[in-house]
C-alpha cells in the first residue's frame, strides 16, 4: 500500500511521475493503485483527508487548459502540460483516471457489470436519432407521439392493433414501460415486470467513487464548453462550434456511457446534475483558481450576449427587452389583461444599467412568484443540469449532447428537474432558432427532446402550476411572431392601425416557430392543462392577440392592367401559419370542450375572440363595403368564433343566441367570409389570371382536404349563421352583389353590367347560385353527427373516383390536431368504408400497369346518397365534378334507370339543429322569389349567358324551398301581416308555396335605347339594376336590389344603435354608376303574364321539345299526391327535376293543384294543322337528321374500332400467345416461291433483294436466364438470417463452366471449343416484333430520331429505336435471306436414298467452301448487312461471355460464339413453351420468330470458317478409322473423345455447316447419325451411374441376346457391350466404398431404365423438333406428357412408320446405325478408354451430363415483408462493411447490394449496374429494402417496376412511407418472374430513363 500511497502523494504534490519512461502496464497499475488507495481513505468514518487528496488529484487531472490550448495550436503549450502526443492524448489520459477512478482500483468493465446488476429495468428509454426505424401502436398509445423500438415492439404483442413502422424525422425515445404514454398491455416481456421489489439495493461503496469524481468530471467539461465558445460579431460559425464538439466527443460519449449502466448510476448522475450547492462551490468563480474565474467571465459574457441578464445578488438589473422595434401593437392587447399579468417598465436593450430611462414603451411581462424575473430576459443557473443545457442550446443542441440528455429520462427525479430546466430556458432556446442559420436541424432536435417531456400529462401539469408553462409558451410564441410583423394593407391602407405577419420572412418562411408550436399543441391535448389555459382570462387575451397578427396576412390584390411579373409562393407559409399556429392549437381547445360542463370556457372564448373582432374591424377602418378587388383567405378569429359557436351548439347545449353579438355586428362579420365565396367563383371565372397560378393554388389550398375544416368549413358555417339570424332580403341582395351580377337578374333581353365584363357573367351567376345551394343545404355543422359526417364525406370522395385506402384515409378531412377523437384507421372509419364501398382487388393484366386493390361505391350509395353538392364542396379539381357525374351517369344506364344524361339528384338533407331555423327564411323571401322567377323567365326566352347549371341550381333552389315550406298553408291566399311589405308589388306574401302561384302581369324595366323591347312591344328578356312591376292598377313600382340592401342596412343600424348615423357614410361609390359611354338607359313597359308555375310547365315543354308534354300525373292516380316520394323521380334530367317539384308543389297546397291543371288545359288550344309553325319543323328534322348522323357516327367508330382490334392484336399483342395471328413473315402458299415483305415505313411490297434488303425489326439483349436454370423444381429462398446463403454452384451456368475448363485442361483447345455450347450466361437472345422494313428506310429513320430533339427512352446512338408501326423497343435490323421461306416441295420431298448415300452427300456438301448463291467475295448491300448484324450480336454481349478460348482471338471462338446464340435462342423458345413441346401448335410462345432468319445470318457466318476434313467430327460419327494404339499422346493434347461432345452442338455445327436452304432429308439424316451417338451417351453414363453387381448382370443377360436378329436395337445388347467395353479401361476400377454409398440403390427395373434414357435424349429431340420447325415451317404436333418422346421421335422421321403398332414403347427402336453398330461403339469406346487410363476420376465425371434442367425461377420471397426489412437494412455491406443508406438485394441470385453507394464504386460503375452485368449480363431485377419497391436494370436503362409487396388493401407502399405491415401479392411476383424469363421487361414497362452507371 506504501507505493501506491506514494504514487497518490507525488499526484497530488502536482510534479511529474517520476519515472515518465514507466510502461503503459506499469501506469495503469499505478492509477488503479492510487484509486484503490483513495476508496479505502474515503470509506473511512472520517474522509475528510482523502476528500481533499482526491479533489487535488482530479484538479490536476482534469484541467481545464489543456485540451483547448492544445486545439488552439500551442504545440508547447501541450508539451508542457505533460501530454505530449497531440491534442487528444491529454483527455484520454484524463478519461483512463477517471475510469480507473469510478472503478475504485477495479477493472472498468467488472464495475460496469456490477453496477448493471442493480438496474431496475421498467423503463427502455432507448434514445435513437433521426433515420431510425421505430413503431407505433395507436391501440396501445394513450399520447399520440407514443413509439417503440423495433426490439421492444417485437417482443411485444400488437397482433390485430392498428400500429405502423416509422422512419424517425427528428430522433426519439422508446416509451416501453412508461404507463404514462402507452397502455401497459403493449409492453414487451423485458419492460412488463415492475421489477423494483426484487432488486437488491445498491452497496454503498459501489458508487462511492463516483459521487466524488463525476461532479469534478462535469464541471470540467462546462469549462471546456465555455472556452470554446467565441461570440463572434456574427454568431459563432458552424466550423467553430464543430470543432470544439469534436474535440470533446470523447467525454460525452463517456457520460453516453454512464447512462447505459442503468438505473443505479443514472440516480448518482442525477444527485451530480442538480446538486446546487456543488455547483455554486465549482463555478462560483470567487475562489483563488485563476483558470475558474477567466472561465466564470466567459460565461458572464456568452449570457450577456444572448440578451440575457445574470441577476447577481448584489445588483438587480432592469429586465431587458428581448429586441429593439418590436411593435408597440401587441401590448394594447396586453394591457387590457388581468389576472397574473402584472406590469413593469421595462428598459432599453441598449440601456443596461439599469437606470429607468423616460418614456419606455409599456411591454407587459409575466409574474413569476416573488422575484420580477422577466420570462424573456433573466436566466440564473443553479445547477450542472442548468448550465449544461444552456450551452446545449448555445452549441445549437449538438446530437451528442441531446442524447446524453434523454439517456437520463428513465430517472423520474431527473425527468422532473429536466424539464423545469428546459421550460426555464425555453425563451432563450426561441432565441437562439431564430439565429441558427441551420434552424431545420434544430427544429428537429428541439422536438427530439421536448415531445419526451410534454407527452406525458402529468408532467406538463406539474410544470403549468410551478413553472407557468403556458404563460411562458404563449409569451414566447407571441415575441416570436412580434418579430416579423407589417402594416396590414386590407381595407384602408393608408389608416390601418393592425399589423400582420410577413408571410415572406424566413421565420415563416422555413417554419421556424414549428417546434414551438408544436409543443404548444402537444401540452393542449392534456386536458389539466387545457383546462387552466381556458379558464384564464389574461391568457386568453394574449392569444387572441397573437391569433389576431395572422387575421388578413398575405392579401391578394387583382391585378386589372398586366400581368405580374413575379409570382410570390409565400402562400404556402401563410396556410401553413394558419393551419399550424391557430387551427391546430383551435382543435386541441376544442377537443376539451365537449360535455355540458365545460360552456363557460366555450362563452370565455367566444367573448375573447369576438374582442379581437371588435378591434380588427376598427384598426381596418371597416364600416360597410369591403375595399373592391383584394381577397384574404386568412381569417383565424373569424373561425375560431365559428367553431366554438358549433362546438357550443353541438356538444353543450348552449343557447345559440346567448353567445351572438348584435345585428351590426353580424352584418360586419359575414362581409370577409363571403368576400372569400365570391373571389373563388372569380378565380375560376378567370377573373385573376393576371395574378399568376399561385391565386389558383390559394382557391385549390383553401378548400383541399387537410385545410378545408380548419378554412372553408368555418367559414361557410358562419355564413348560415349570420343568415339565419339577418334579414333574409339583407342577406340574399348582399349575396348577388358581391358576386357582381345585381345587373343581370333583369326581365330585359339586354343590360349592361358595370362591374364584370360579359364574359365572366356566366360562371359569376353559376357561382352565386352554387354558393346559395351549398349555404341552404350543408349540413356539416347544422345538425349532422360525427358518423354521418364521416359517411358524406366518404361518399364525396368516392363518388369523384375510385380510390385507395390509404388516399381516402388522407383525402378525409379529420381534426388536424391528433388527439381529436377521430383517429385515422379508427373502427369507425372502417365500418363505414365497408357499409359504402365494395373493395375491387388489385388486377394484373400482363403488360399493362399495376393496379393497386381500389374502392368503389356500392350501387345503392350511387343511388340513394350521391350527394352533388358535397362533391362541388370538396373538390380542388373543377374535373373531379365532371367525373362524379360521369360515373353517375355511367351507373344509371348500367342498372338501367335512366339512359339519358341525367342531372345531379335532388338529396334530402338532415334535418336542421333547432337554433338554425332561420337559416330556412332565406328561401321564403321575395328577393329570392323575384330572382328565380326572373331567371326562370330570362332562360324560357333564351337570354344571353344562362346556362344549363342555372337552371339546375335554380330549379334545386326552388325544390328546397318546397321542403323546408314553414306550415302547410290555408287554401285562402294568406293575408301578409307585419309593417315588412316590400315588393309587394311582386309577391303578396313570403312563402313560396303560394308566391309560386302568383301571377306577374307587367314588369318596367331600364333598358339601353338600342334594346329590342323599345322599338316593340314584343315578349322579351335581360336588364340593368332595376326590375319593376306593373300591377292591373297600373302604378309602377321599380325594385333594386342594391337600393333596398341599402335601406335594410340603415334599418338594422339604426335599430342596434342611435348614433350609427355618423358611423354610415352612404356609399355611393361610382362603380355602380355606369361609365359614361353606355347607351342611354331608358324605361320600357313588359307584359309578362306569367306564374313560377306557369313558367316551369313551358319550360317543361321547351326541354322535351313537345307542346303539351306536362300532363299532371295525378289527374290518373291521386294516390300520388300523398306519397310524393316516388322512386321513379329520384334520378333523371332537368323534365324530371320540373315534374318532381310540381308534384311538389301540387302536394303542398290545393290551389297549386287545380291552378296547375288550369295552365295544362289551356297552355295550348286544339290547333288547326296548318299552323306547323317553320321553327318547329326546323326542330323536327333538326332531330331526324340528328339521328341520322348519330347512327353513321356509330357505324364509322365500329368499324375503326374493329380495324384498330386486329391491328392490336398484330401488333401489339407482346405477352398472350392465345390470339396470336403471325404475320405475313411467312406467306402460308406453298407454290410462291419467294417471300413478300412490307416495309413498314415507306409501305411498299416486295421481296428481299440483293441490292435492296428488307430486314425484320429485332431487339437483341444478352441474357443469363438460361444460366439460372438450375435441377430441382423449389425455387432458392431469398436469405433473411445469417445462416441462410446461397451458393450457385447447382445453377445450370456454373455447371457448364465446369465441364468447360475441365475439357480444356486434358484436351486439345480448338477441340473443346466444339463440344460444348457457351451463352448460359451472356448469351445473345434474338426476338422481334414481325414487321420488316428496308434497311436504307431505316438508316433514314435512325438520322431523323438523331435529329429529333424530343427526349427519348432510349439512345438512338447505341443503335436503338422504336419500331415505327408498334412501338416496341428495338436495337438492329436483321437481314431477311433472299429466296422462299417455307422450303418448296421439291425440297420437302422425302427421297428414297439410303442413309448410306445421304450421309456421303451430307459430308461433300460440308467440305464445300462457301457453296453459297452469292459468293462472299462480291460485296453486295445484302452482305454488308450481314456483317452489320453479325457485328451487332457480338457487341450485345460482353467480351468475357465470348471469349473462351485459351488463345484469344482464334477463330475457333467466333465459331463457337455462332452456333451458341441459335443455341440460346432455341433453349429459350423451349423454356417460354414451359421446358416441353407437349402444348405443341404453330404459336411461338407469344412472339414472332426470327430464328430463320438469324440461321441464314449465322450459316453465311460460319461458312467462313471451314472446318478441316480430319477433324470433321461427322467423320467419327459415320466411318470406322483404324484404331492406332499410340495415337502419339505424348506430342499434344488429344482431342475430345466424340462420347464427351455435347450433341445439340454438334447438331448445330452440322447444320450450320451446310449450305443453306437445307434439303429435309440431309436433315433427317443428321439428325438420325445424331441419335445413335446421344443413345450410346445414355448408355455410358446409365452403366457409370450404378452399381457393380446391376453392371454384371447387365452385362451378361446382355451377352446372350448379342446374336439375336436387332441386337442393335435392343438396349441390353447395346448396354452390355457398352460396359465390356469400357471396363477395358480404368473408369470403374476406381471405386472405394464411398461411392457406392453415394450412388442411389434404385431397383433399375427395365420400365425405370427405358424412362431413364428416355428423359437423356428428350432435352435433344425437343432442340432438335423446334429446329425442325423453323427451318421447315412444319407444325408441332401436341401430345401427352408420357407420349412426348414417341411423338417427337416420329415426327422428326427417327421411327419408322410401321411401328406404331407396338405397345410398350422402347426408345432403341429409333436407332439408325449408319456402320454396324458394335464396331463404331468400340471405336468410340476406345478414346475414353485411352484417356482414363490416366485420369479416370475426370473421365467418369465427364462421361455423366446434367441434361434434366428445371425451369429457371426468382428466388422465393417470404411472406411478410417485415422479415426482408428486419434482416437487411441493419445488414453491413460485404465490400465497404458499412451499414448502406440504400440497401437493395437481387432477386436473382440473392446478393446484397448497395444502390448509388459510392463505397462500392468501381472504375465509375456503382455496384448495382455492375451487379447487373456479372449475374444477369446487364438485366438486374433487384429489391430496394427501403422502398419495398423494385427496380429493373436494363443495360444502360432502368425502371422502378412497383412492389410485389402490398399492404392488407391490396395497395404499395412505396418508400414505406405508410409503414402498414406488407404481404407478398404471388400474382405480381409471378407477372414479373415471367417478364425476366420472357425478356420483355423493355417492352412491358415504360417508364425507363438512363442511369449513367449511378445505381
Amino acid at each position: 500500500m506504501a507505493a501506491a500511497a506514494a504514487a497518490a502523494a507525488a499526484a497530488v504534490g502536482g510534479q511529474q511521475p517520476s519515472q515518465p519512461e514507466l510502461p503503459a502496464s506499469g501506469l495503469a497499475l499505478d492509477k488503479a493503485a492510487t484509486a484503490a488507495h483513495l476508496k479505502a481513505a474515503l470509506s473511512r468514518p472520517d474522509n475528510r483527508a482523502g476528500a481533499e487528496e482526491l479533489q487535488a488529484l482530479l484538479e490536476r487531472v482534469l484541467s481545464a487548459e489543456r485540451p483547448l490550448a492544445a486545439a488552439a495550436g500551442g504545440e508547447d503549450a501541450a508539451a508542457a502540460a505533460g501530454g505530449g502526443g497531440g491534442p487528444g492524448a491529454a483527455e484520454e489520459e484524463a478519461l483512463e483516471w477517471c475510469k480507473c477512478l469510478l472503478a475504485g482500483g477495479g477493472g472498468y468493465d467488472e464495475f460496469c457489470a456490477a453496477v448493471r446488476a442493480y438496474d431496475p429495468a421498467a423503463l427502455c428509454g432507448l434514445v435513437w436519432t433521426a433515420n431510425f426505424v421505430a413503431y407505433r401502436c395507436r391501440t396501445c398509445g394513450i399520447s399520440p407521439c407514443m413509439s417503440l423500438c423495433a426490439e421492444c415492439f417485437h417482443q411485444g404483442d400488437h397482433t390485430g392493433h392498428d400500429f405502423n413502422m416509422f422512419r424517425s424525422q427528428a430522433g426519439g425515445a422508446c416509451d416501453c414501460g412508461d404507463s404514462n404514454v402507452m397502455r401497459e398491455s403493449g409492453f414487451c416481456k423485458r419492460h412488463q415486470i415492475k421489477s423494483s421489489s426484487n432488486i437488491p439495493c445498491v452497496p454503498k461503496d459501489l458508487l462511492m467513487m463516483s459521487e466524488f469524481v463525476l461532479p469534478r468530471f462535469i464541471f470540467c467539461l462546462i469549462q471546456y464548453l465555455r472556452e470554446g465558445y467565441n461570440e463572434p460579431a456574427d454568431g459563432p460559425s458552424e466550423k467553430d462550434l464543430n470543432k470544439v464538439l469534436q474535440l470533446l466527443e470523447p467525454q460525452i460519449s463517456f457520460l453516453e456511457d454512464l447512462t447505459k449502466m442503468g438505473g443505479a448510476m443514472r440516480s448518482v448522475l442525477t444527485q451530480v446534475l442538480t446538486n446546487q450547492q456543488n455547483y455554486k462551490d465549482l463555478t462560483s468563480g470567487l475562489g483563488e483558481n485563476a483558470c475558474v474565474k477567466k472561465s466564470h467571465e466567459k460565461y458572464l459574457i456568452a449570457l450577456k450576449s444572448s440578451g440575457l441578464t445574470y441577476p447577481e445578488d448584489k445588483l438587480v438589473y432592469g429586465v431587458q427587452e428581448p429586441s429593439a422595434g418590436t411593435s408597440s401593437l401587441a401590448v394594447q392587447g396586453f394591457v387590457g389583461a388581468t389576472g397574473t399579468l402584472g406590469q413593469v417598465d421595462s428598459s432599453d436593450e441598449d440601456d443596461q444599467d439599469g437606470s429607468q430611462g423616460l418614456g419606455k414603451r409599456k411591454r407587459v411581462k409575466l409574474s413569476s412568484g416573488t422575484k420580477d424575473q422577466s420570462i424573456m430576459d433573466v436566466l440564473k443557473h443553479k445547477s450542472f443540469l442548468e448550465e449544461l443545457l444552456f450551452w446545449t442550446i448555445k452549441y445549437e443542441f449538438p446530437q451528442k449532447m441531446v442524447t446524453f440528455l434523454l439517456n437520463m429520462l428513465p430517472d423520474q427525479e431527473y425527468k422532473v428537474a429536466f424539464t423545469k430546466t428546459f421550460v426555464q430556458h425555453y425563451a432563450f432556446i426561441m432565441k437562439t432558432l431564430k439565429k441558427s442559420h441551420e434552424s431545420d436541424t434544430m427544429s428537429n432536435r428541439i422536438v427530439h427532446i421536448s415531445v419526451q417531456l410534454f407527452s406525458n400529462e402529468e408532467l406538463a401539469r406539474q410544470v403549468t402550476e410551478e413553472c407557468q408553462l403556458l404563460d411562458i409558451m404563449v409569451t414566447v410564441l407571441l415575441y416570436m411572431m412580434e418579430s416579423c410583423l407589417i402594416k396590414s394593407e386590407l381595407q384602408d391602407e393608408e389608416n390601418s392601425l393592425h399589423v400582420v405577419v410577413n408571410c415572406g420572412e424566413a421565420l415563416l418562411k422555413n417554419n421556424t416557430y414549428w417546434p414551438l408550436v408544436s409543443d404548444f399543441i402537444n401540452i393542449l391535448s392534456h386536458q389539466s392543462v387545457a383546462k387552466r389555459f381556458l379558464e384564464d382570462h389574461g391568457l386568453l387575451v394574449t392569444w387572441m392577440n397573437f391569433v389576431s397578427f395572422f387575421q388578413g396576412m398575405n392579401l391578394n390584390k387583382r391585378e386589372l392592367n398586366e400581368h405580374v411579373e413575379f409570382e410570390s409562393q409565400t402562400y404556402y407559409a401563410a396556410f401553413a401559419a394558419e393551419l399550424e399556429a391557430c387551427a391546430q392549437p383551435m382543435w386541441g381547445l376544442l377537443s376539451h370542450c365537449k360535455v355540458r360542463e365545460t360552456q363557460e370556457y366555450t362563452r370565455n372564448v367566444v367573448r375573447y375572440c369576438l374582442e379581437a373582432l371588435q378591434d380588427w374591424f376598427d384598426a381596418i377602418n371597416f364600416v360597410d363595403e369591403p375595399a373592391p378587388n383584394q381577397v384574404t383567405f386568412h381569417l383565424p378569429l373569424h373561425r375560431y368564433y365559428a367553431m366554438f359557436l358549433s362546438k357550443a351548439v353541438k356538444c353543450q347545449e348552449l343557447d345559440l343566441d346567448s353567445v351572438l353579438p348584435d345585428q351590426e355586428m353580424l352584418m360586419k362579420l359575414m362581409i370577409h367570409p363571403l368576400q372569400i365565396q365570391a373571389s373563388l367563383a372569380e378565380i375560376h371565372s378567370n377573373m385573376w389570371v393576371r395574378n399568376g397560378l399561385q391565386i389558383k393554388g390559394q382557391a385549390m389550398t383553401y378548400v383541399q382536404s387537410h385545410f378545408c375544416n380548419s378554412m372553408i368549413d368555418p367559414d361557410i358555417y358562419l355564413l348560415q349563421v349570420c343568415a339565419s339570424r339577418l334579414d333574409p332580403d339583407y342577406f340574399i341582395s348582399s349575396v348577388f352583389e358581391r358576386f357582381k351580377v345585381v345587373d343581370l337578374l333583369t326581365m330585359a333581353s339586354q343590360h349592361q353590367n358595370t362591374v364584370l365584363d360579359a364574359e365572366h357573367e356566366r360562371s359569376m351567376l353559376e357561382g352565386a347560385l352554387t354558393f346559395l345551394v351549398i349555404l341552404l343545404s350543408l349540413r356539416l355543422h347544422l345538425g349532422m353527427s360525427d358518423d354521418e359526417i364521416l359517411r358524406a364525406e366518404m361518399v364525396a370522395q368516392l363518388c369523384m373516383n375510385d380510390r385507395t385506402h390509404s388516399s381516402l384515409l388522407d383525402l378525409i378531412p379529420e381534426n388536424p390536431n391528433p388527439k381529436s377523437g377521430i383517429i385515422p384507421g379508427s373502427y369507425s372509419f372502417e365500418s363505414v368504408l365497408s357499409a359504402v364501398a365494395d373493395f375491387k382487388a388489385p388486377v394484373f393484366e400482363p403488360g399493362g400497369s399495376m393496379q393497386q386493390g381500389m374502392y368503389t361505391p356500392k350501387a345503392e350509395v350511387w343511388d340513394q346518397e350521391f350527394d352533388p353538392v358535397m362533391v362541388i364542396l370538396r373538390t380542388v379539381y373543377r374535373r373531379d365534378v365532371q367525373s362524379a357525374m360521369d360515373r353517375y351517369t355511367a351507373f344509371l344506364k348500367q342498372s338501367g334507370k335512366f339512359p339519358g344524361n341525367p342531372w345531379p339528384p335532388y338529396k334530402k338533407r338532415t334535418s336542421l339543429h333547432p337554433s338554425y331555423k332561420g337559416l330556412m327564411r332565406l328561401l321564403h323571401c321575395k328577393t329570392l322569389h323575384i330572382v328565380l322567377f326572373t331567371l326562370l323567365y330570362k332562360i324560357l326566352m333564351d337570354h344571353q349567358n344562362l346556362s344549363e347549371h342555372v337552371l339546375c341550381m335554380v330549379l334545386y333552389l326552388i325544390e328546397l324551398g318546397l321542403e323546408n315550406s314553414a306550415e302547410e298553408e290555408s287554401d285562402e291566399e294568406a293575408s301578409v301581416g307585419g309593417p315588412e311589405r316590400c315588393h309587394d308589388s311582386w309577391f303578396p306574401g313570403s312563402n313560396l308555396v303560394s308566391n309560386m302561384r302568383h301571377f306577374i302581369n307587367y314588369v318596367r324595366v331600364r333598358v339601353p335605347e338600342t334594346a329590342p323591347e323599345v322599338k316593340r312591344d314584343s315578349p322579351a328578356s335581360t336588364s340593368s339594376d332595376n326590375l319593376g312591376s306593373f300591377q292591373n292598377s297600373g302604378t309602377a313600382q321599380v325594385f333594386s336590389l342594391v337600393a333596398e340592401r341599402r335601406k335594410k342596412f340603415q334599418e338594422i343600424i339604426n335599430r342596434s344603435s342611435s348614433e350609427a348615423n355618423q358611423v354610415v357614410r352612404p356609399k355611393t361609390s361610382s362603380k355602380w354608376s355606369a361609365p359614361g359611354s353606355a347607351p342611354q338607359l331608358t324605361t320600357a313597359i313588359l307584359e309578362i303574364k306569367e306564374s313560377i308555375l306557369s313558367l316551369l310547365i313551358k319550360l317543361h315543354h321547351k326541354l322535351s321539345g313537345k307542346q303539351n308534354s306536362y300532363y299532371p300525373p295525378w289527374l290518373d292516380d291521386i294516390e300520388i299526391l300523398i306519397q310524393p316520394e316516388i322512386p321513379k323521380y329520384s334520378h333523371g334530367d332537368g323534365i324530371t327535376a320540373v315534374e318532381r317539384i310540381l308534384l311538389k308543389a301540387a302536394s303542398q297546397s290545393r290551389m297549386n293543384k287545380r291552378i296547375i291543371e288550369e295552365i295544362c288545359r289551356k297552355v295550348t288550344p286544339p290547333v288547326p294543322p296548318k299552323k306547323v309553325t317553320a321553327a318547329e319543323k326546323k326542330t323536327l328534322d333538326k332531330e331526324e337528321r340528328r339521328q341520322k348522323a348519330r347512327e353513321r357516327q356509330q357505324k364509322l367508330l365500329a368499324e375503326f374500332a374493329s380495324r384498330q382490334k386486329s391491328f392490336m392484336e398484330t401488333a401489339m399483342d407482346v405477352d398472350s400467345p392465345e390470339n396470336d395471328i403471325p404475320m405475313e413473315i411467312t406467306t402460308a402458299e406453298p407454290q410462291v416461291s419467294e417471300a413478300v415483305y412490307d416495309c413498314v415505313i415507306c409501305g411498299q411490297s416486295g421481296p428481299s433483294s440483293e441490292d435492296r434488303p428488307t430486314g425484320l425489326v429485332v431487339l437483341l439483349q444478352a441474357s443469363s436466364v438460361l444460366g439460372q436454370c438450375r435441377d430441382n423444381v423449389e425455387p432458392k429462398k431469398l436469405p433473411i438470417t445469417e445462416e441462410e446463403q446461397i451458393y450457385p454452384w447447382d445453377t445450370c451456368a456454373a455447371v457448364h463452366d465446369v465441364r468447360l475448363s475441365l475439357l480444356q485442361r486434358y484436351f486439345k483447345d480448338s477441340s473443346c471449343l466444339l463440344a460444348v455450347s457457351i451463352g448460359w450466361e451472356g448469351g445473345v437472345y434474338v426476338q422481334t416484333c414481325g414487321h420488316t422494313l428496308h434497311i436504307d428506310c431505316h438508316k433514314s429513320y435512325m438520322e431523323s430520331l438523331r435529329n429529333d430533339q424530343v427526349l427519348q427512352g432510349f439512345s438512338v446512338d447505341k443503335g436503338e429505336f422504336t419500331c415505327p408501326l408498334c412501338r416496341q423497343f428495338a436495337n438492329s435490323v436483321l437481314p431477311c435471306y433472299p429466296g422462299s421461306n417455307v422450303e418448296n416441295n421439291p425440297w420437302q420431298r422425302p427421297s428414297n436414298k439410303s442413309i448410306q448415300d445421304l450421309i456421303k452427300e451430307v459430308e461433300e456438301l460440308q467440305g464445300r467452301p462457301g457453296a453459297f448463291p452469292v459468293s462472299i467475295s462480291s460485296e453486295t448491300n445484302l452482305s454488308k448487312e450481314m456483317e452489320s448484324v453479325m457485328k451487332d450480336i457480338k457487341n450485345t454481349t460482353q467480351k468475357k461471355y465470348r471469349d473462351y478460348s485459351k488463345t484469344p482471338g482464334s477463330p475457333d471462338n467466333d465459331f463457337l460464339f455462332m452456333y451458341s446464340v441459335a443455341r440460346t435462342n432455341l433453349e429459350l423458345e423451349l423454356i417460354h413453351r414451359g421446358g416441353n413441346l407437349c402444348s405443341g401448335g404453330a404459336s411461338t410462345a407469344g412472339k414472332r420468330s426470327c430464328l430463320n432468319q438469324l440461321f441464314h445470318v449465322l450459316a453465311l457466318h460460319m461458312r467462313l470458317y471451314s472446318i478441316d476434313s480430319e477433324y470433321n467430327p461427322w467423320r467419327k460419327l459415320t466411318q470406322l478409322e483404324e484404331m492406332n494404339p499410340q495415337l502419339g499422346y505424348e506430342e499434344q493434347q488429344p482431342e475430345v473423345p466424340i462420347l464427351y461432345h455435347d450433341v445439340t452442338s454438334l447438331l448445330l455445327i452440322q447444320i450450320l455447316m451446310m449450305p443453306q436452304p437445307l434439303r429435309k432429308d440431309h436433315f433427317t439424316c443428321i439428325v438420325k447419325v445424331l441419335f445413335t451417338l446421344l443413345y450410346t451417351q445414355a448408355l455410358a453414363e446409365l452403366s457409370v451411374k450404378c452399381s457393380e453387381e446391376d453392371r454384371s448382370a447387365w452385362k451378361h443377360a446382355g451377352a446372350l441376346k448379342k446374336s439375336t436378329c436387332d441386337a442393335e436395337k435392343s438396349y441390353e445388347v447395346l448396354l452390355s457391350f457398352v460396359i465390356s467395353e469400357l471396363s477395358k479401361g480404368k473408369l470403374y476400377h476406381e471405386e472405394g466404398t464411398q461411392e457406392c454409398a453415394m450412388v442411389n440403390p434404385i431397383a433399375w427395373s427395365p420400365e425405370s431404365m427405358e424412362k431413364y434414357l428416355q428423359d437423356f435424349c428428350l432435352p435433344f429431340l425437343r432442340i432438335t423438333s423446334l429446329l425442325q420447325h423453323h427451318l421447315f415451317g412444319e407444325d408441332l404436333p401436341s401430345c401427352q406428357e408420357e407420349e412426348e418422346f414417341s411423338v417427337l421421335a416420329s415426327c422428326l422421321g427417327l421411327l419408322p412408320t410401321f411401328y406404331q403398332t407396338e405397345h410398350p414403347f422402347i426408345s432403341a427402336s429409333c436407332l439408325d446405325w449408319p456402320v454396324p453398330a458394335f464396331d463404331i461403339i468400340t471405336q468410340w469406346c476406345f478414346e475414353i478408354k485411352s484417356f482414363t487410363e490416366r485420369h479416370a476420376e475426370q473421365g467418369k465425371a465427364l462421361l455423366i451430363q446434367e441434361s434434366k434442367w428445371k425451369l429457371p425461377h426468382l428466388l422465393q420471397l417470404p411472406e411478410n415483408y417485415n422479415t426482408i426489412f428486419q434482416y437487411y437494412h441493419r445488414k453491413t455491406c460485404s465490400v465497404c462493411t458499412k451499414v448502406p443508406k440504400d440497401p437493395a438485394v437481387c432477386l436473382v441470385c440473392g446478393t446484397f447490394v448497395c444502390l448509388k453507394g459510392l463505397c462500392c464504386k468501381q472504375q465509375s460503375y456503382c455496384e448495382c449496374v455492375l451487379h447487373s452485368q456479372n449475374c444477369g449480363a446487364g438485366t438486374g431485377i433487384f429489391l430496394l429494402i427501403n422502398a419495398s419497391v423494385i427496380i429493373i436494370i436494363r443495360g444502360h436503362r432502368f425502371c422502378l417496376w412497383g412492389s410485389v409487396y402490398l399492404d392488407a388493401h391490396g395497395e404499395e407502399d412505396r418508400d414505406l412511407r405508410r409503414g402498414k405491415p406488407l404481404y407478398i401479392c404471388k400474382e405480381r411476383y409471378k407477372v414479373l418472374e415471367q417478364q425476366w424469363i420472357s425478356h420483355t421487361f423493355d417492352h412491358i414497362n415504360k417508364r425507363w430513363g438512363p442511369h449513367y452507371n449511378g445505381l
